[in-house]
């Protein structure tokens, strides 16, 4: 069985199984599965343990925490997450069950029984439903190793929580959203996985339509091939021309009645990344099919939050290309104007994230009006050595909305940490002396993904008098087999 052939649902509370028939696995923190009873679990156990068993093994995983226990061979096992947490993990400890998760054994028509705070059930549903992609071209997975354990932290640095997550049920309603959540995030990671041969910039299309549908919204807007030419988005157009298939900005659109916000989320799609005519090294172009890890979230996120009715009005805006080797591909050297007018200097094809996205957020604030725009990218290779594989780099020019990011991301077990906002000091990297700027740094060890950033707001300007930010995921889009 693969993980594409996993169906998740969630659903809240326990029903009588019997372990032989329907596996399970009971997970969380020690302290909550100590304060389980055995009339809390009996009806997933009997008649095979015994309620002296399941003390064993919850004394087995207090003594020995972030590890797992066959209680019952091949049928049920505790599994408790780690005690402690840093300051800057999140509280759900989400990156420790996803690794737990994907270590167990897997059997048909199991159950995960999560045992934890309410308010850390969004990030743990995440975690679970990343740990089963629907895209797998192969038969099974090793055992992840072990990670080290954290220094203890509270739950500082998430804020106040509303009431509602401090309870100890789950609505329906709440039910149906984790299951969206859970729906959503396993479409992104298929997305994302599917090779470029599959997932070309047609398919990409066809998701955002077929996502429309399922909502019951308008049609998105598509503008694509020479008509991004003839409309200014010289970004887009010009990194995917050289593509058998014709690059595309797609955009879906929710209104909500009488709403005062839009908010415009806007992810890059590169659907192949070559690297163009500054070509990656045979290694480094290994991996490329996920460089749409950014648009895929973004269309993921469009479809949960518009299940749930927002009072704001929201666009997804999704920058499809592919950046491929032929005789219509950018040279270092070219020059193109961008959708914000402003002229770029080509010195690195493979810095081309940036250009459809500049494209992608001026469109976002011209035409639709955006009051905060978040752009979301696989952009940068140095993220991953400026915040690491499981922290997204952030630059926004709004220290409110920055701190928003970075507290949902505690929250929600998809960590984000604030890279330096600093125009004046990093900006001049992009010099041009035939352009308005080039599209890659001079200097290279300046603060590269904080410079990318700043090249987006370039485009909207840097008076822009809304709230912007820019997510940097590329080490956290990829999740590695040694990774917890």
């Amino acid at each position: 069985m693969t993980s594409a052939s996993v169906t998740i649902k969630f659903r809240s509370g326990l029903t009588s199984s019997d372990p032989e028939q329907c596996p399970v696995l009971f997970v969380g923190q020690t302290f909550h599965l100590s304060q389980l009873s055995w009339s809390d679990v009996r009806r997933k156990l009997e008649p095979h343990v015994s309620e002296e068993a399941w003390k064993r093994g919850i004394s087995c995983v207090v003594a020995t925490p972030g590890e797992a226990v066959e209680v019952w061979p091949r049928a049920v096992s505790i599994a408790s997450l780690p005690a402690r947490r840093s300051r800057h993990a999140a509280p759900s400890r989400a990156h420790a069950l996803a690794k737990l998760v994907r270590a167990t054994p897997r059997h048909s028509d199991e159950f995960i029984v999560l045992v934890c705070r309410k308010r850390d059930v969004l990030a743990s549903v995440a975690a679970i439903a990343r740990s089963f992609p629907e895209y797998v071209a192969r038969s099974g997975a090793a055992p992840l190793a072990p990670a080290p354990e954290p220094r203890a932290r509270t739950d500082e640095c998430i804020g106040s929580l509303d009431p509602i997550l401090c309870e100890s049920s789950l609505s329906s309603e709440e039910l149906a959203t984790l299951q969206d959540v859970a729906d959503a995030t396993r479409l992104a990671a298929r997305i994302t996985d599917m090779p470029a041969n599959i997932m070309n910039v047609d398919k990409f299309i066809h998701e955002a339509c077929d996502i429309a549908k399922k909502l019951d919204i308008q049609e998105p807007t598509i503008i694509r091939g020479e008509e991004l030419k003839n409309r200014g988005m010289g970004g887009i157009y010009g990194v995917g021309r050289a593509a058998s298939c014709p690059p595309a900005l797609v955009v879906l659109s929710y209104t909500a009645p009488a709403a005062t916000e839009t908010v415009a989320w806007v992810g890059k799609g590169i659907v192949y990344d070559t690297g163009g005519l500054s070509i990656k090294a045979r290694t480094s172009m290994v991996g490329m099919k996920g460089d749409c890890g950014g648009a895929a979230a973004v269309l993921g996120a469009f479809y949960v939050f518009v299940k749930a009715k927002p009072s704001i009005n929201l666009h997804a805006v999704l920058c499809l290309a592919e950046n491929a080797v032929g005789p219509l591909a950018t040279r270092p050297d070219d020059i193109h104007q961008l959708y914000s007018g402003r002229t770029v200097e080509i010195n690195n094809t493979d810095a081309e994230g940036r250009l459809v996205l500049s494209d992608g957020v001026v469109y976002a604030s011209r035409d639709l009006k955006a009051d905060t725009i978040v752009d979301i990218a696989t952009l940068t290779g140095a993220q991953g050595t400026a915040t690491g594989k499981y922290h997204a780099g952030v630059v926004s020019n709004s220290a409110r909305l920055e701190r928003l990011c970075v507290r949902a991301g505690l929250r929600a077990g998809d960590l984000a940490h604030a890279l330096p906002f600093a125009p004046e000091l990093h900006f001049a990297e992009f010099t041009s002396c035939v352009a308005d700027m080039k599209n890659s740094v001079a200097d290279r060890n300046n603060a590269q993904p904080s410079c990318a950033g700043l090249f987006i707001l370039a485009h909207l300007g840097f008076d822009f008098p809304g709230s912007w930010l820019h997510i940097d995921m590329a080490a956290p889009a990829h999740c590695k087999k040694s990774n917890p």
